[in-house]
């Protein structure tokens, strides 16, 4: 078939977009064709004829900042001109879409998160203008919805409400099938809207290395001041309130080994006003612990390269290879990819129970894993952890006992067995 994806960016390390690359992999490794419409490409070009820019369908495009600022963060008095150029700008990316659609005879279309979560309201709707009036049926790969984001969504005015409540998420029956990335949200379609969705969870490649050892990254814990004699936990997520490292830093300090050290890959910037940043800081300070614990963001990006004065930036990959064990004290999550990649690199993992997903879609399927419940480091829970650190064949046993969980429940096999059902018309 030819497959055609709409999603506002693509190449990005974003969920949307990372999970977007594995869809077209595993999609194209089935024989189909992948026609991409997108507002931004990054690191893409390999199939020109198959990628088309639409610019306004940019989250960072003017129209999009537009529309945003008017409906939901500064409104003006009156939303006249915000409803007329909301009309406006759907039926332009409707247009688009009809014309990409005819000239690359696109047999289904995907939506990639846009017909979910408001962040683009004249995408989504847009994108609903044109399937309804085009006979081809459409997939909406969903990840959150506006119901999940608190206020982020309320807007003063009326017609925005309505706007938003009948076109996100998208309901055109019989042509839209929906897939869901968690069995929460799975369950909140059904009872929101009586839509029976497909949960397809996000994977990983189970048949690529991932988290080796190597020459490059064998010197990453002395490049950032730590020793090979350290017992180096990993925290490799973004530095974000929710992803509960203050509980990371609790546990060096419950661990009374000075050889125990907590690497923290996430750059500050993530923190939109430093201030759960300056408090990790300064717990760090409290507990004296600033020679355990370590920011190592300047060293540490998606892919290996080098800083303007020629030393060494890690991959993800290098993290991974070089942590004994990955923290993950989360308080919620849409899926969870740093436990999977944990899971593919056979490190042992120390996670909290985050709400809605951990043990529904993960947890429950069998995976050893020091697991607490509300964050709290009991004793038991850091004994627990204190033996894993202390005994390399257990940390072994559990990395190869995850591993071949992960690659029955989250690897390219089982997304091509999801995404086989999903486009079968």
């Amino acid at each position: 078939m030819n497959i055609g994806i709409i999603i506002g960016r693509i190449g990005d390390v974003d969920g949307v977009a990372l999970e977007t690359e594995k869809w077209i992999h595993v999609l194209e490794r089935m024989g189909h064709r992948i026609f991409i419409l997108s507002g931004r490409f990054r690191g893409h070009g390999a199939n020109p004829e198959r990628e088309t820019q639409l610019p306004i369908l940019s989250f960072f495009s003017p129209e999009c900042e537009w529309e945003q600022n008017r409906a939901f963060f500064f409104p003006p008095d009156d939303p006249d001109e915000l409803l007329v150029t909301l009309d406006h700008n759907a039926h332009h990316v409707a247009t688009e879409i009809f014309a990409w659609a005819l000239q690359n005879k696109l047999d289904v279309l995907v939506s990639e998160n846009a017909s979910a979560l408001p962040c683009h309201l004249s995408m989504g709707l847009g994108i609903k203008m044109a399937v309804e009036r085009m006979d081809i049926p459409i997939i909406t790969h969903d990840h959150d919805y506006a119901w999940e984001r608190g206020t982020r969504y309320d807007s003063p005015f009326p017609e925005i409400q309505k706007l938003v409540s009948d076109t996100f998420p998208l309901r055109a029956e019989p042509k839209v099938r929906h897939a869901v990335i968690n069995t929460a949200a799975k369950l909140q379609l059904q009872r929101r809207f009586d839509i029976d969705a497909e949960v397809v969870p996000n994977v990983m490649d189970f048949d690529k290395p991932f988290g080796v050892p190597d020459e490059y990254n064998d010197d990453l814990l002395e490049q950032i001041g730590f020793g090979h004699g350290d017992i180096a936990i990993f925290q490799i997520t973004r530095i974000v309130e929710r992803k509960g490292i203050e509980v990371a830093i609790d546990l060096i300090d419950r661990l009374d080994d000075p050889r125990i050290k907590l690497v923290i890959t996430g750059s500050a910037a993530d923190d939109d006003r430093k201030g759960y940043y300056k408090r990790l800081v300064d717990r760090v300070a409290e507990l004296g612990l600033v020679d355990r614990v370590h920011f190592a963001y300047q060293r540490m990006l998606s892919h290996r390269g080098r800083t303007l004065d020629g030393r060494k930036i890690y991959s993800l990959s290098d993290a991974y290879a070089s942590a004994v064990a990955c923290t993950y004290f989360s308080t919620y999550e849409g899926f969870g990819n740093a436990f999977v990649e944990a899971v593919l690199a056979k490190r042992p993992l120390f996670v909290n129970n985050y709400k809605p997903v951990f043990w529904p879609d993960i947890g429950s399927k069998g995976f050893e894993c020091v697991m607490l419940e509300d964050n709290q480091l009991t004793d038991r829970a850091v004994a627990e952890i204190d033996e894993i650190l202390r005994k390399p064949e257990m940390r072994r046993e559990i990395g190869e006992h995850n591993f071949a969980l992960g690659r029955e429940h989250f690897s390219y096999d089982l997304l091509e067995s999801k995404l086989a059902k999903l486009f079968t018309f």
